[in-house]
C-alpha cells in the first residue's frame, strides 16, 4: 500500500499535482474538519465506485488512517485499483502538520 505524508499532499496541493482526494470519515465528522475533496463514508465506497478513478492518483484519508487503509486493501483486492494512496496518519496528521487551525476531535 502507497502512502503519503501530510507534508506530501500539500505539496501536491500547493503544486497543482492532478489528484482527487476522497474522506472516508462520517458526515459528522467532516462537519468538525475538513481538508477538501469529496466525502464518501466508508459504508458508502462501493456503492459509490464509480466516483473513484482510476487514471489519476486517488488520496484516501480518515481520521488516523485506519479506515483509508481498509478502504484501499479493498478497493486493490476487489477492483484493482493500482492508483490509491492512505494519507500517513490522516486528517490528525495534517492538522498536527500543516494546518494547526482545524479542530482536533
Amino acid at each position: 500500500m502507497k502512502n503519503l505524508t501530510a507534508t506530501e499532499l500539500n505539496e501536491w496541493k500547493k503544486l497543482g499535482t492532478i489528484h482527487l482526494l476522497i474522506d472516508v470519515r462520517e458526515s459528522y465528522e467532516v462537519e468538525t474538519c475538513a481538508i477538501g475533496g469529496i466525502n464518501i463514508p466508508m459504508a458508502d465506497v462501493f456503492s459509490n465506485i464509480d466516483k473513484i478513478p482510476k487514471d489519476i492518483p486517488v488520496v484516501i484519508h480518515c481520521k488516523s488512517g485506519r479506515r483509508s487503509c481498509a478502504v484501499i486493501h479493498a478497493l486493490e483486492t476487489k477492483y484493482h485499483y493500482t492508483n490509491l494512496y492512505s494519507l500517513e496518519g490522516g486528517i490528525m496528521a495534517w492538522i498536527e502538520n500543516i494546518d494547526h487551525s482545524l479542530v482536533k476531535y
